[in-house]
């Protein structure tokens, strides 16, 4: 009798443990996974791509011309070492020629931009990922997609034409939910003005800064300035302006269609996100711009500037500005129709316990990728049934918002590049496969990418050499 209840007990055991052991083997990410075999092929109601579909292009040969001479070079040498965050002292992190955020890189819309990125000593290997503009795919610096990263004593050279004029930001692609937080980012801006003001917010270990100090910082300047807010920490941030009135001018690098002073209201900025505010200075007096709250702020102008707690209401996007006579495209005719459900379930993922995404009910790497032909068009509905709020972020297009929870667009057709998805919300974009690579689609709340919040654009035809994990150790979030 003994004994059959401890065969009885083992049997009960591995009943209950053999379940569990198989969910956990079924989420681990296998080393030197490619983007070529990750999850199933989402056709979107539009034709299935033929056999042999892959053999066509490299995404690491889709670069500009090389005979081209470069307008603006950079060099960047990125450094793991000790730098000053001034009003606050010093911490351990990374940085761009000793600085942290890097240098401001400014071209003229049209240039040719070089930047020479020479890792000296990051240990993991880095890229640079140019945050919002439509870059060649071969230039996107995705860790294991479009390019190996790289590793200390390794040198990589970017290139790419600065097509569209706007605000835009870079940042690493390989371990970049550390990396970036840590201090491997910085400011482009295409074609700037004799009187712009740059306020790029990022924390650093829980200090908040802005151009990388803390608490008031403070700027001169007179008369009209357009202001390039960029949000580079992983939640929205909400932004206003305390002492006078303002327009939002752009979003994303596209600029918007007539857009009306506004008034005791705060404007969005989510994660990755960039929205410019044309700000006309009083005579004689200085303006506070609020950045979510807290100490850290900055004033422009002279003298003392007026400090208010953040306005209730908020500048809708989806109303904002005047339609434009007409759109590049119409989206009613759209050849692809894509489903991006965001949503969270117990489990595995990776050997690891928790509560993890799912992109259509799929955990990473098994989710849907969605397949298109150049020259689509293409509507995709982003749902998010998670609990929480999603920055989502297509890499190599700019999308334009049809709708929010079943309401149309009304104002100025709202392009963007990183989108604010809050709980509960469903939008609605277009956009046109105009730009042939292999593009991720993830969340920008950059530890939400790293547990799997990721998925990819796939143009027939492309293919990738690269490789996650394994010798290469590619780890792009």
């Amino acid at each position: 009798m003994k004994h059959r209840r401890t065969v009885v007990a083992i049997a009960a055991t591995l009943v209950v443990l053999a379940p569990i052991g198989w969910f956990w083997q079924q989420s681990l990410v296998p080393d030197g996974l490619s983007a070529m075999d990750m999850g199933y092929a989402d056709y979107g109601g539009g034709p299935a791509m033929p056999a042999g579909h892959h053999h066509g292009s490299s995404v690491a040969e889709l670069k500009p011309a090389a005979d081209r001479a470069a307008d603006v070079s950079v060099r960047l040498v990125a450094r793991k070492e000790r730098f000053d965050i001034p009003g606050r002292g010093p911490m351990d992190g990374y940085t761009l020629n000793h600085t942290s955020p890097g240098p401001q890189i400014n071209a003229k819309q049209g240039d040719l931009i070089e930047v020479t990125l020479v890792n000296e000593s990051v240990p993991d290997g880095m890229t640079l990922h140019w945050h919002g503009v439509d870059v060649p795919a071969a230039e996107d610096g995705v860790a294991g997609i479009t390019q190996d990263a790289v590793q200390p004593g390794q040198t990589f050279t970017y290139r790419f034409v600065a097509v569209d004029a706007g605000t835009y930001w870079y940042h690493s692609h390989q371990l970049s939910h550390e990396q970036v937080k840590k201090g491997l980012y910085g400011v482009l801006v295409i074609s700037p003005g004799t009187t712009d003001v740059v306020a790029a917010v990022h924390t650093y270990d829980k200090v908040r800064t802005v151009n990388g100090g803390y608490g008031e910082r403070r700027v001169a300047a007179t008369g009209t300035v357009r202001l390039r807010l960029i949000n580079t920490d992983n939640g929205p941030m909400a932004a206003w302006v305390d002492g006078t009135g303002y327009r939002v001018v752009a979003v994303d690098g596209t600029a918007v269609n007539d857009p009306p002073p506004v008034e005791g209201k705060s404007v969005l900025v989510t994660a990755g996100g960039r929205i410019d505010l044309e700000i006309t200075l009083p005579p004689g007096k200085a303006v506070r711009i609020g950045l979510g709250g807290g100490p850290t702020t900055l004033v422009i102008g002279d003298g003392d500037a007026p400090t208010a707690p953040e306005p209730k209401d908020r500048v809708d996007l989806l109303t904002y500005g005047k339609p434009a006579a007409a759109l590049p495209f119409d989206p009613a005719k759209a050849t692809r129709h894509f489903n991006y459900t965001i949503g969270r379930r117990p489990g595995f993922f990776n050997g690891k316990p928790g509560l993890w995404w799912t992109i259509n009910g799929h955990q990473y790497p098994k989710v849907p990728m969605f397949m298109v032909t150049e020259g689509d068009l293409v509507t995709m509905t982003v749902k998010n049934t998670s609990g929480q709020v999603h920055p989502m972020h297509l890499h190599g297009h700019h999308v334009l918002v049809l709708t929010r929870n079943g309401a149309q667009a009304t104002g100025s057709p709202w392009w963007t590049d990183s989108l604010n998805v809050e709980d509960n919300e469903t939008y609605e974009i277009a956009f046109l496969a105009d730009n042939p690579g292999i593009w991720m689609d993830h969340c920008h709340n950059l530890p939400h990418a790293s547990q799997g919040l990721v998925t990819h654009l796939m143009y027939e035809g492309v293919t990738t050499p690269f490789h996650l994990d394994g010798p290469t150790g590619n780890q792009p979030e």
